[in-house]
């Protein structure tokens, strides 16, 4: 399905636009959409045990401001770079612990951290973007010759996270786990599986994977925006939603992500290029989403059938 949508985008915005087929829109496609898509296989692993992340797209801002912040100060790269990922997992860990020990809905634990994060990051960024950034810091937004074509070398990064965690997911016990998990939970439990061991897992993989996100967001726009972000948990559902992943778990790929980062980001480019109001694109965007989980919906009670 996700891959259909793909080709049918990209040969109906080609006839109605011709640049939009063109090499150098393409690559500008999958520049914007790698943060997304990235942020959506983070998202996907907490789905997959049955929850949402509401903070995700924050919590990667609050890592770029960190890393961002001590490498203006001269603190060493690396030691900067470490700490922005001690940020996004640090969350990652808080969130798992009280959704897997004390039981609180993750709707409301990471909606709470959402508003946690978003000041964190005005508070340090004293409100405004940090600049003037080390260009080691922002080498996920250089371009390596590959074919003859420049790709940014954020791309790679983005599918390097993508196999390791397709690997993790179907090829390991864990992967297994979590799939059992969120399919059906008292059952994973009484199989012997550790359920709390599981949830808490996903939400800290997931913060790793947030502060990979936050090296490529850096990359891409070259300096810490602590305005950034604030959409971003919705576009990382939307893409996993629009790739295939169940909103009540246990099920989908995490190849969907990708490709549903790529159908939105696809959406929207060609929508752009023909002219069309960025009002009318949220609304496509929104109507995507609900189709997407109509037919998810109506798979689990055929299945239940």
């Amino acid at each position: 399905g996700p891959i259909l949508a793909i080709i049918v985008e990209v040969v109906l915005f080609g006839s109605l636009a011709p640049r939009f087929a063109t090499t150098v829109n393409l690559l500008l496609i999958a520049e914007q959409a790698m943060e997304i898509a990235t942020l959506a296989i983070g998202q996907t692993l907490i789905i997959l045990v049955a929850g949402i992340d509401l903070a995700n797209g924050l919590v990667m801002v609050l890592g770029s401001v960190v890393t961002a912040k001590l490498a203006v100060a001269g603190t060493p790269l690396v030691v900067a770079v470490l700490a922005g990922f001690g940020v996004t997992v640090g969350f990652g860990v808080a969130e798992g612990l009280l959704v897997a020990l004390i039981g609180l809905p993750p709707f409301i634990v990471t909606l709470g951290f959402f508003n946690v994060a978003l000041a964190l990051a005005l508070l340090i960024s004293n409100e405004a973007s940090i600049t003037n950034l080390p260009p080691a810091l922002l080498v996920l937004g250089d371009n390596v010759n590959f074919g003859g074509t420049a790709v940014p070398i954020g791309v790679f990064a983005m599918l390097g996270v993508l196999l390791i965690t397709w690997y993790a997911l179907t090829q390991t016990a864990w992967g297994r786990h979590m799939y059992a998990v969120g399919d059906n939970l008292p059952a994973a439990r009484l199989t012997g599986v550790r359920v709390a061991r599981v949830l808490i897992s996903a939400y800290v993989a997931a913060g790793v994977i947030y502060g990979v996100a936050a090296l490529l967001l850096l990359g891409r726009v070259t300096v810490a925006n602590p305005d950034a972000g604030q959409t971003d948990n919705l576009e990382s559902i939307t893409a996993a939603v629009i790739g295939g992943v169940s909103l009540f778990g246990g099920r989908g790929s995490i190849f969907g992500p990708l490709l549903g980062a790529f159908i939105v980001g696809i959406l929207r480019n060609g929508l752009t290029i023909i002219g069309v109001d960025a009002l009318y694109q949220e609304i496509a965007i929104g109507l995507l989403v609900i189709l997407a989980v109509a037919l998810d919906r109506l798979q689990r009670q055929r299945g239940v059938r």
